[in-house]
């Protein structure tokens, strides 16, 4: 794939899943290092032991696409797109799940795929790619780890990778590595110059991104601020809002918890 080294560039975070208690366990694996710009990482999601209600598995806003199943049922297999805002999915008191996250990019390009058909979407993975979905469908189990499962998924994409001709505009690139490199923080309207028209960028962000080149600098200044930690002190000391490009308080609290699902205070208490 050519473009950006975007991993350099861009750690999406969940830190409401790897947060979870003693009975529900979060990994990530990355993939084989000539995947690494494409996708982010492998991921599994799963009880240790029985839990006494519904899991609350919250997704919040990171600008990825990823494909999930259950290991035990992995005919049924989803895709769920760039979402502008947190999302909740409530599952059963027993799950393993599995799932693949992908940068930036990376699906429209190894699926061709229109990325802005799948915004605040969760769809069957046969209807948008039947090869894929045939292959999670027919080469995992429960009885396999993590472990076993990284290298069958290295080998499917890699195959995919090779056979995928991409040739992106480099001005997209152009303005898609400024976003990345300013942490979200720079102006449309003046900071991404890069000769094509407004229309066509909003044309080319729709297509590899899933929507607006605004909306996804909003995405990428509040995973900027999830990677900084800040605790509730330096918040409201410091104004770290303004660093991160929030005119106001009430403007960084409003879209935080649409982004996040909750306050910053919450989110970064000890």
């Amino acid at each position: 794939m050519k473009g950006p080294e975007i991993r350099k560039l861009y750690q999406p975070s969940q830190p409401t899943v790897t947060q979870t208690g003693a009975d529900v366990q979060y990994k990530e694996v990355a993939p084989h290092q000539a995947l690494q710009n494409s996708i982010y990482c492998y991921w599994e999601l799963k009880t240790i032991a029985p839990l006494s209600s519904d899991f609350i598995y919250r997704v919040v806003a990171d600008g990825c696409i990823d494909i999930l199943f259950e290991l035990d049922k992995p005919k049924n297999n989803f895709v769920t797109g760039l979402s502008t805002s947190y999302i909740e999915f409530p599952l059963a008191p027993s799950f393993h799940y599995l799932g693949i996250r992908f940068l930036p990019t990376g699906f429209p390009q190894l699926f061709n795929v229109k990325a802005s058909e799948l915004t605040n979407r969760f769809e069957e993975l046969g209807a948008i790619n039947p090869e894929i979905a045939h292959f999670i469908a027919t080469q995992f189990d429960e009885s396999m780890s993590l472990g076993e499962i990284t290298p069958r998924l290295d080998g499917f994409f890699l195959k995919l990778q090779a056979s995928v001709s991409s040739e992106v505009d480099g001005r997209f690139y152009q303005a898609f590595e400024t976003i990345l490199a300013s942490y979200g923080n720079v102006s449309i309207e003046k900071g991404l110059d890069t000769g094509i028209s407004p229309r066509q960028l909003r044309r080319l962000f729709e297509f590899y991104i899933g929507d607006s080149a605004k909306t996804f600098s909003k995405i990428v200044r509040f995973q900027q601020l999830l990677y900084a930690k800040p605790s509730t002190a330096r918040l409201r000391k410091e104004k770290l809002f303004y660093d991160v490009g929030y005119y106001d308080q009430a403007h960084f609290i409003k879209e935080f918890k649409t982004l996040f699902g909750t306050t910053p205070s919450k989110a970064f208490e000890p």
